[in-house]
């Protein structure tokens, strides 16, 4: 059966009044995307008016399809690095064909209900490369704010470092001046004129001075990229062939990777200022329609944009109505004063991007994160300076290996394998560590506690904790499996060459073994091995049946402890 989307349950209640504050939110949010569609698109190594063609077909559809009444979806931050280096290596074609197919991988990631596993990426992690993706977005500006002349592009970030240190000599003070008034501007809006978008602002009033006090003697969009088009460019299909798909097919998945989390983390702060609550896999299917129809007109992988979307809410948007119209009014700036935007600098567009990438370095936490000492904060500095570096995809990919693998020896570390014996001084007491030492124990029967998952980053230990107790030959050997919530295959393994091993001299007993760990040892046949009668719900029935096999009248009596000296069991108290 197919499933439908209900549409009218994201404008239940609309009203005129309703649109009205769409229109206002849609309107904001618009005049804001224009100064930063444009910086991420030139940020990314493409022309200006793809950032706008995105914000405009991947913020409308993003809207009308996403998960999310709140969503403004366009280019961001986020994907400057890895859309460089695309460009870098593969060339502007290639990147088209990279956002088509990760609009397919995300469009199937959310019909097969994936959204809900991208919460499973750890924070250290996504802290890491947000941290390390505003570094990259913050050096990269530095050129731009300086006026630098003869710089050079590459895709590493320390060669753009190096280019920047050797060119630094032709660094151009109108530039400079036009930046740094750009930048005032952007700082000092919100606190006078809160209302006001500040990096519009300061675009327009730098620009302005720029072209009155020092005309031509800064370089522009116009003089780098050439005139702006005011109209959408042409539907055209990419050429894509199998060597392609093949070539990239990995740079399509980390875009995919990087959108789902970037769009699901805006949805959620989204959820948070409203008290809504999104459809993450309905989020996930508009991304990948709306980045699958973006590349046919030209525009950049599109994605959720945090910063834009609670604008969005904090202007009174309503429904997706906003984002539709937010994308709408960027088309008719676009059409109406795309010749005025070739005379911008790059000097103003620099300290914008800079801003951004400030206010995403998610320094507060970063620094929370590092105090804690722990292996979290192991996997933050790995994972940020990895971005930085070397790439963001081996940056993630490193960076949740080593996350999984600190988390197995964290798990490993805390399954405890412990012997115990009944206490006779507390009638009701269940078994009891303390009661065993070197001169406190017994040699017919041996009960031991399992606490915590029995995986295979634990299993080892277990089994060499339990062979001890073979080693001493003992007649029973008791499991007390009520705390063990999961077992796997290499778990089951090493429990089965226990069984086999301690068979041979004697019998093995388990108790409150939970139903995953059962239903495991029934698929694999050591639930027959060890016969149905030697499973026991509660650990005193288990001990009573170990009685059966010793024959009281046959204890061995050692000086150290014998079960006939065990008044709770012998009286029959033991608590089960």
């Amino acid at each position: 059966m197919k499933r439908k989307f209900n549409f009218s349950g994201r404008y239940s209640g609309y009203s005129l009044q309703g649109f009205q504050k769409d229109l206002l939110a849609g309107l904001i949010v618009a005049v804001i995307t224009i100064p930063l569609g444009m910086a991420f698109a030139i940020a990314s190594g493409v022309k200006p008016e793809y950032g706008l063609y995105t914000s405009i077909i991947g913020g409308v559809l993003i809207a009308i399809f996403g998960g999310s009444k709140y969503q403004i979806g366009g280019p961001t931050g986020a994907f400057v690095p890895i859309l460089f280096g695309i460009v870098m290596v593969y060339g502007y074609e290639n990147l088209l064909i990279a956002g088509f197919l990760a609009g397919i991988i995300l469009l199937l990631m959310g019909i097969f209900k994936f959204g809900s596993l991208i919460k499973f990426i750890p924070r250290p992690v996504t802290i890491g490369f947000t941290s390390g993706i505003a570094v990259i977005i913050f050096v990269s500006q530095i050129a731009n704010f300086l006026g630098l002349t003869g710089v050079e592009k590459h895709e590493t970030f320390y060669s753009n470092l190096r280019e920047i240190i050797i060119h630094f000599p032709s660094i151009n003070f109108y530039s400079v001046l036009t930046a740094v008034i750009c930048l005032i501007i952007i700082i000092l809006t919100p606190k006078f004129f809160p209302k006001i978008p500040g990096p519009l602002i300061g675009l327009v009033l730098s620009t302005i001075a720029a072209s009155l006090l020092f005309p031509n003697q800064v370089a522009t969009i116009g003089s780098t990229f050439g005139e702006i088009p005011n109209t959408l460019p042409n539907f055209r299909i990419p050429e894509i062939t199998f060597e392609r798909i093949q070539q990239m097919i990995v740079p399509a998945f980390i875009i995919a990777v990087l959108g789902s989390i970037e769009s699901l983390l805006s949805a959620v702060v989204a959820d948070g200022m409203t008290n809504t609550k999104h459809n993450s896999n309905r989020e996930l299917v508009g991304q990948g329609i709306a980045n699958i129809v973006t590349p046919l007109f030209g525009g950049i992988p599109a994605t959720g944009a945090i910063a834009r979307t609670a604008t969005n809410i904090k202007n009174g948007a309503v429904s997706p109505f906003s984002g539709i119209i937010h994308g709408v009014i960027v088309l008719l700036i676009l059409m109406l004063f795309a010749p005025f935007a070739s005379s911008i600098p790059l000097a103003s567009m620099a300290p914008i991007l800079m801003v951004v990438a400030w206010n995403m370095s998610e320094r507060h936490i970063f620094y929370q994160l590092l105090r804690t000492k722990t292996t979290d904060s192991v996997v933050l500095t790995v994972t940020f300076l990895l971005t930085i570096f070397v790439n963001l995809t081996v940056a993630v990919e490193i960076g949740l290996l080593l996350a999984g693998l600190l988390l197995i020896k964290r798990m490993s570390d805390t399954v405890v394998t412990v012997k115990g014996l009944p206490n006779p001084q507390h009638k009701n007491d269940k078994i009891d560590e303390s009661m065993v030492s070197s001169i406190h124990d017994c040699p017919q029967i041996s009960i031991y506690t399992i606490d915590g998952p029995l995986f295979f980053g634990a299993a080892q230990a277990f089994e060499q904790t339990i062979m001890k107790a073979i080693d001493f030959k003992p007649k029973v050997l008791l499991l007390r499996m009520g705390k063990v919530p999961f077992m796997d295959t290499t778990g089951e393994a090493y429990l089965t060459s226990i069984v086999k091993d301690f068979s041979r001299h004697g019998v093995v007993l388990i108790s409150g073994i939970k139903p995953q760990p059962k239903k495991l040892l029934i698929n694999t046949g050591l639930a027959d091995l060890l016969g149905e009668e030697h499973f026991f719900e509660h650990t005193g029935d288990a001990i009573n049946s170990a009685l059966e096999h010793l024959n009281r009248d046959k204890c061995l009596g050692c000086k150290h402890f014998a079960f006939r000296e065990c008044t709770a069991l012998s009286s029959g108290t033991y608590e089960k």
